[in-house]
């Protein structure tokens, strides 16, 4: 039988491992890439269509098991097949436990390659999940959801119901939440995943071209339009379409959604055919649309119609047993892109972390890792985070004070948050140390 030259990418920081298992796999008709580091196989695996992962575990700075981790997190679907020269039973349980098939020590000959290969193919994760599986993953991550907080769960309950039908969806949550996430979700987790899924910022666009960018146009409905032009909906038929921003889209597309969600099929502007559509559209917004119902500034019909299923995603204070999930996700991420090693964090930067309020949300928890992770010298520590996290001062059920108190308690705990250094507090305050002497007296 004629094997089918399927693409494995093999892993190893020694090139005379990756070169010889590279010809075992030629003189078995498949064909190889090679990466001799975490950082440079995970680069190979966003831009090539891997079919089957071989790595080492002793490998400098970033490992084998926080590469298997990943591939866990990102391809699902994707089987790992180890290969190590460090044998040991405990290494063995642990490797199993990561997500690993099978488990090759060095020396290996090529026909011991070739059945640990099949053994692979033939042992492939499936994408279609069991219903323990699913529970599984929502306790860590669902698609690129991540956490285990009762919150989170309760999203990827309402994920469960829809992701295998094409009922609208309304997802609504503050700025940074991850509503394109769930968005994602919804469509890659269910049996639609293999169609078009289609995002449209609808704040992004002009006003005046939101559109024809949305439904297209033929030859000589406009200035400009020199030729026909698909717009969103047609390229999205038989998938998902996500409007975010749904609450910035005028008057007169609100009208035309109002259309494809009664009818299923869209006008092109400019033309009298009318053509049938077959796709999911989910919208998202952190406006209240009910306050812009009563402004007149979105059709109260259109809302009913977008909010057949609705979807509220908490924000990152209400889950805060999610953030050092979410924190290593991020450190794995900016470790290998920019230090191209695991970057840990010490539980004092750690304990910071869980105390803010992040008012900007995933978002901005993303955004502090990256900083420090560029950085830092090796691990994150608090002189690592940005001064706003480190000097942060709570005055939630404080009382109501006169201006004047209000800035002597607010001095006096700037003060104590820096340990009395008065550089820092007066950069803190904005003011120089002149005046903050001044204020003191």
């Amino acid at each position: 039988m004629t094997l089918k030259q399927e693409n494995i990418l093999i892993v190893d920081d020694d090139i005379n491992i990756l070169e010889l298992i590279q010809r075992h796999l030629q003189d078995l008709n498949y064909h190889s890439y090679k990466a001799i580091s975490v950082k440079e196989a995970i680069q190979i695996l966003k831009d090539t269509s891997i079919d089957l992962l071989i790595t080492d575990l002793k490998m400098p700075e970033v490992d084998g098991f926080q590469l298997i981790k990943y591939v866990s997190e990102h391809y699902p679907s994707l089987p790992k097949l180890v290969v190590t020269g460090y044998p040991s039973l405990h290494e063995a349980v642990d490797v199993m436990k990561s997500g690993a098939i099978d488990y090759l020590v060095k020396p290996f000959t090529k026909e011991e390659l070739k059945e640990a290969v099949l053994k692979s193919f033939l042992q492939k994760p499936k994408t279609n999940f069991t219903s323990s599986k699913v529970e599984k993953s929502t306790n860590q991550n669902y698609g690129e959801l991540i956490g285990n907080s009762k919150e989170l769960k309760k999203v990827t309950e309402i994920i469960e119901r829809v992701k295998n039908n094409k009922a609208t969806v309304f997802i609504h949550g503050e700025s940074g939440t991850g509503k394109e996430l769930v968005a994602r979700a919804i469509h890659y987790m269910g049996k639609f995943a293999r169609a078009p899924f289609i995002t449209v910022n609808c704040a992004a666009i002009p006003e005046s071209l939101l559109e024809s960018e949305l439904f297209g146009y033929v030859k000589g409905a406009f200035t400009g339009a020199d030729s026909n032009r698909n717009g969103f909906f047609q390229a999205a038929n038989t998938g998902t379409i996500f409007l975010d921003e749904i609450g910035s889209a005028p008057l007169a597309v609100q009208a035309r959604l109002l259309r494809v969600l009664q009818e299923k099929e869209i006008t092109k502007i400019g033309s009298q055919k009318v053509e049938k559509l077959d796709l999911r559209v989910i919208t998202a917004t952190n406006n209240n649309l009910e306050e812009l119902i009563q402004k007149k500034l979105f059709r109260e019909d259109l809302y009913y119609r977008l909010t057949v299923v609705q979807i509220k995603i908490p924000p990152l204070r209400d889950r805060k047993s999610d953030i050092p999930l979410l924190v290593d996700k991020f450190l794995f991420k900016y470790g290998v892109e920019y230090k191209d090693k695991f970057i840990k964090i010490s539980s004092e930067a750690m304990e910071i972390l869980m105390r803010n309020h992040w008012q900007g949300n995933i978002r901005e928890l993303e955004n502090v890792i990256q900083q420090a992770v560029i950085l830092c010298d090796n691990n994150i520590e608090i002189k690592d985070l940005p001064n706003y996290l480190k000097f942060k001062i709570n005055f939630e059920n404080s009382t109501l004070l006169s201006l004047k108190e209000f800035e002597k308690n607010y001095i006096l705990k700037v003060l104590a948050a820096t340990n009395n250094n008065k550089t820092k507090a007066a950069e803190i305050l904005q003011i120089d140390r002149k005046t903050l002497r001044q204020k003191i007296q």
